[in-house]
């Protein structure tokens, strides 16, 4: 009996907590995009999947797909802890919650969930109100939105998507730039010798010049910060010195943002970034560094 099999199926899943995106019926009429959602939350929920090594762990988490625009702003995204996980920033913002979370996330409290669409699956017009309700409250905040709408969103146009998260991105850098700087911009010279005093407090001789500084490119030294920051928090036997080669620099660039993560650093940036010496997103960096050092007392 179809309908038997069916209800013991979703009384075992309610046990686990995976029966939220469906009903016995469902699975009798062979609804596919139900079944695809609830095959989806038990996976997500116990995938069976062996623990990752913690080398594996320092290779994880880097969206390799998309522009490199895209990329970084997924990993931001991702950096913020927020629920769902982002794997394709233009599909899994289409239905304005992950932008708004956004929102809450750096602007907490702007966000008047009440008005918000959460029900999964969202119907178009739910997801468009959404959208359109990100782009009103990014009004507030002063971001220059003219021509985009939620109907952009709900349909993953990349550049008026990419356009948003940009401007999201941006606001927040400012944002954990003047809470270093206990509610005025830091400027970047406190931001160079608070690094340097802190890595040379620790034993450690790396040092920065300044953030073109080509040494960085190693991540040596962003490695010997995070430590200094966390004593012991580095594992040294996965670091690369010296780094005398691309793919060494981008492991231990892999290796240092992970670290930062786990820190509680908001990611601004990616591998290549450091690797390539892109002095503004390495300003961002060590200001996420230097806002997670504050908080530890350093």
């Amino acid at each position: 009996d179809h309908n038997k099999r069916a209800e013991q199926v979703f009384n075992n899943a309610r046990k686990i907590d995976c029966a939220k995106f469906i009903k016995p019926r469902d699975i009798v009429a062979g609804n596919p995009k139900l079944n695809m959602a609830f095959v989806a939350n038990l996976f997500n929920t116990l995938p069976g999947l062996d623990v990752l090594e913690e080398a594996e762990l320092a290779n994880l988490d880097f969206p390799e797909t998309g522009s490199r625009e895209a990329r970084a702003f997924q990993l931001w995204i991702n950096s913020l802890g927020l629920d769902p996980y982002v794997h394709n920033i233009f599909d899994d913002l289409r239905d304005g919650l992950v932008l708004l979370k956004v929102i809450d996330k750096i602007n907490p409290g702007t966000v008047n969930w009440k008005r918000v669409n959460t029900n999964a699956p969202m119907h178009r017009i739910k997801q468009v109100e959404n959208g359109n309700y990100a782009v009103e409250i990014g009004k507030e905040l002063k971001f220059s939105l003219v021509g985009i709408g939620g109907v952009d969103i709900a349909d993953g146009n990349e550049t008026l998507t990419l356009a948003l998260v940009w401007q999201l991105m941006r606001h927040h850098v400012l944002t954990v730039l003047k809470e270093v700087g206990g509610g005025a911009p830091v400027s970047e010279q406190q931001m160079i010798k608070w690094s340097n005093d802190l890595v040379q407090s620790s034993g450690k001789t790396t040092k920065m010049t300044g953030f073109k500084d080509p040494s960085l490119k190693t991540s040596q030294f962003f490695l010997d910060l995070v430590d200094a920051i966390r004593k012991g928090f580095v594992d040294w036997s996965l670091v690369h010195d010296p780094a005398d080669e691309v793919n060494k620099c981008m492991d231990n660039a892999k290796l240092v943002i992970n670290l930062s993560r786990k820190l509680g650093a908001t990611i601004f940036l990616l591998p290549e970034d450091i690797c390539e010496g892109k002095d503004k997103m390495i300003l961002t960096f060590v200001g996420s560094l230097m806002a997670v050092g504050r908080k530890e007392g350093k």
